[in-house]
């Protein structure tokens, strides 16, 4: 997350939404391939909302005078997730988690099966 957070402050607000967002869908794709195999689903909600907050923040930042209903409108198309020109930002909760990837139904049961 410190990151994401790092990006936001690294990238002016001179440039577009889209400067913003690509490095930061590499970065959380990343995230979401690294840890997807573990049980880290709530991790992943708790990163969209970060990434989004920050990105809002950004666009705060870069049109200071101008309300939240315009802003919306704008960059994201009248919903409430940031979209540039040509790039959205990369959700990590819409990312389905593996769990035991390579093992699978190969784990031993520690119990007996009756009967």
């Amino acid at each position: 997350m410190a990151k994401v957070k790092e990006q936001c402050r690294k990238t002016g607000t001179n440039p577009a939404l889209d400067a913003l967002l690509i490095p930061i869908n590499w970065m959380l794709r990343g995230w979401c391939a690294f840890f997807r195999p573990g049980v880290s689903s709530t991790a992943f909600h708790y990163l969209s909302h970060f990434a989004r907050d920050r990105v809002i923040r950004w666009l705060r930042k870069k049109h200071p005078r101008t309300p939240w209903r315009e802003l919306r409108r704008r960059y994201g198309g009248g919903r409430w997730w940031p979209t540039g020109e040509t790039t959205e930002l990369f959700n990590p909760a819409g990312v389905h988690t593996t769990r035991y990837r390579y093992r699978g139904a190969v784990i031993p049961s520690p119990w007996p099966l009756a009967g």
